[in-house]
This record gives C-alpha cells, structure tokens and sequence, in this order.
C-alpha cells in the first residue's frame, strides 16, 4: 500500500508542503500571520503561550512548537520571536534543528527595530523557501511512513457503536498494512482504562496505561477537582451518554483491536510503529495539536454532535455516524458512517472505504476544514500563568 508524498531530508514523510511561520510567543502571534497573508504556500499558528510560564508550561510549549515545526508536512520553519520571552527566537531554532535538518530561519522583533522591518525580512525569506518548496514533487510511498491520528469530539450515541468502530476498524487495517495510529484523551479511557490496557504489547505498557490514567484524575484531585464535573459534557448527554465510563468505552473503540506498542507524553514523537497510545487531555483541539507535534500527518476525527475543528499542520477529516449531524453540517464534515448506524453497510466494508478517502487525502486531497482554512491550536497548561 502506498500514498504519494513529500520525502523530507530527516527521512519522514508528509503529505502537505507547507512553510510554517512559527512565533515562539504570544507577542509574536501576529506579526507571523501577517507574514502568511502576505505569502502564499505558508501557514501560520496562533501560539497564545511561550512566556511568563512555570517550568512545567514552558516544557509543554516548547514540545508543541518543536514537534509542530519538525512535523513531514512542513517544508522549512520561519521562527518569530520578541526578543525578552522565556525562550527567544534563536533558542528555539536550535531546538527544532536537533530534531529534524530541514530549512529553518528565525527573526525577533526587538532584533530587527519592530514590526515592519521584521515583517519585510521574514516576507522575503518566506517567498524564497515557498518557491524551493515548490521544487519538491511528490513521489509514490510506502504506507509505514504514515502516522494518522485519532481523535474525537461532540460525541453521542452514534459515535460509539457508528463511528468509533469503524475507525478502529480503519486503524487496524493501516496497523496491518505497517503504519502507525495514535490515539489520545487520556480522561476519555477512564472507566474502560482496564479494557484498553489489555491491548498492551507488555505488561509494561499494561501498567502504563492504567497508570496515566491514575496520574490525571491525582493532578485534578491535586487541584480540588474531579474529571466527572466535566465528562459527560452537557452535548455528550444531549446525545445519549449517561456517563463517563459510557463515554469511554465508546471512545476506546475508535483506536482498534491491535497490540499497543508504545504511550507516549502528550507532543512526544513515537519510537515505534504501530498502535500508539499519546497521554492527553480531553479537549479535542489541544489533543489533536499534541498529535500533530507527535508527528502524525493526518488526523480523523469522529463526532455525533458535529464540530468544524481543523489543524493548519495536518488535515483533520470530520466523520460522523449521525446522518442528522451529516446533512445539517455538510460544510463541515467530510464523511458519512450512518449508513453504519442503520444497518445499510458493515463495519468492515465502510472502513474499506474510509481507507480508500484517507488515502485520497494523502495524495492530496482537501478537506472541508482546510478549504476554510481552519487553524484551531491549543496548548495544554500544567498550572496557570505566574
């Protein structure tokens, strides 16, 4: 099986082409999207972190910022910074380039004399590196240098006997052909941890699950609050789950039947491939932005109740088992399962099918998210800003 893709220096793989325009802080978030309104062939992200930060919170950012950067579907890295954040814009380049050697550049505002000036030269370099961009072709690829992951969000009903299992389904067929899947929410195992942890390669990876289970419920108790306040969410109830552990164990379905071979903290790229399990939190967008500094190039990500979220990194394909939520949001959602919920189709041969989509979108293909233009970014915080 093989996608047609962009093979990068450092040996990855991507399926988009893009030149990032990264600010390592907050006050340096709009002078990169004003950059990549003035470039074609750039994306940018909205990074409202990176300084006044606790060690935690600093760590968190910078795994994001790095992974993002180091992702197969970005080209070359522009860096932006300020000047006086907690890491400057030179820190972080070198960050980045212990993980991956392509084209990375970096300015900071106060080191230019403000924002025109750093606007002009980051505009001039952007241009450049879009056009050797260019030169890069696609070429036939071997399906083990894909990495999807797998997330889910406004879940109901249909999600967890529509959806899920077919999309499990589809992680295990790419698990068979020798790709990797990652999945994530951490909060949305709880209940149905001990299911999920029998699919562990070892009993290491058995206990670790169980484990970063216990660890997120501690850190809320820690902080005098408990996962069950939240979870269900007033949606999930709308949409027939009564519970968390009815939540979850709808939501382990979506990550399949195969072994589990590595968990990974949340932003880690994975040393293995596989069926990877990723420690994150339930919010869907800052689990989806943690996978794709993991590495993923493609996210799928089931929904009941419909939502628009999209990622400016990797494509993000919105299924759902709900034909209700199908045709009330069709700008949004890329594939209807309900035929699944109805009977009308098997699990088995929708997954097929879902396969056949992926790999459309690999070779290039939009999603409705990204014909938006969607950037949705959220980096997780141990603790609030001192």
């Amino acid at each position: 099986m093989q996608f047609m893709g962009y093979k990068r220096p450092d040996g990855k793989v991507g399926i988009r082409n893009h030149v990032l325009i990264l600010p390592t802080c907050a006050c340096a978030s709009e002078t990169c999207r004003i950059v990549a309104s003035e470039v074609k062939g750039t994306i940018n992200l909205i990074n409202n972190s990176g300084c006044a930060e606790v060690k935690g919170n600093e760590e968190m950012t910078q795994r994001i910022l790095i992974g993002s950067a180091a992702n197969p579907n970005v080209y070359g890295v522009i860096v932006i910074g300020l000047g006086c954040e907690n890491v400057p814009h030179a820190k972080l380049k070198a960050g980045i380039e212990k993980v991956t050697n392509k084209p990375i550049v970096s300015f900071g505002i106060q080191d230019e004399g403000g924002t025109l000036r750093t606007i002009e030269k980051a505009t001039r370099v952007a241009r450049q590196m879009v056009a050797d961009a260019s030169l890069v072709k696609r070429e036939p690829t071997d399906i083990s240098y894909l990495m999807m992951g797998i997330e889910c969000g406004g879940s109901d009903a249909t999600s967890g006997f529509g959806a899920n299992p077919t999309v499990g389904n589809l992680s295990d067929l790419l698990v068979e052909a020798g790709a990797s899947t990652v999945m994530s929410e951490t909060i949305e195992f709880v209940g149905a941890e001990h299911i999920l942890a029998r699919r562990g390669a070892t009993k290491e990876i058995h206990d670790k699950i169980i484990q970063i289970c216990r660890d997120y419920e501690a850190h809320l108790a820690a902080a005098g609050q408990d996962c069950r306040t939240g979870q269900p969410t007033p949606g999930n109830k709308d949409g027939g789950l009564s519970t968390i552990e009815e939540k979850s164990l709808g939501c382990i379905y979506k990550g399949g039947t195969k072994p589990i071979v590595e968990v990974v903290m949340e932003g880690v790229i994975p040393t293995k491939k596989g069926a990877i399990v990723m420690d994150s939190p339930g919010y869907d967008i800052a689990s989806v932005t943690a996978m794709v500094a993991g590495g993923c190039q493609v996210v799928v990500f089931t929904t009941g109740r419909g939502t628009p979220t999209g990622n400016a990194i990797a494509p993000v394909l919105k299924v759902t088992a709900n034909r209700t939520t199908f045709n009330n949001m069709i700008d949004n959602m890329d594939i209807d399962l309900s035929a699944v919920t109805e009977g009308e189709v098997s699990i088995e041969t929708a997954a097929k099918d879902m396969l056949e989509e992926l790999l459309r979108v690999c070779d290039g293909k939009i999603t409705k998210a990204e014909a938006f233009g969607f950037s949705d970014v959220a980096i997780d915080r141990i603790c609030r800003f001192i």
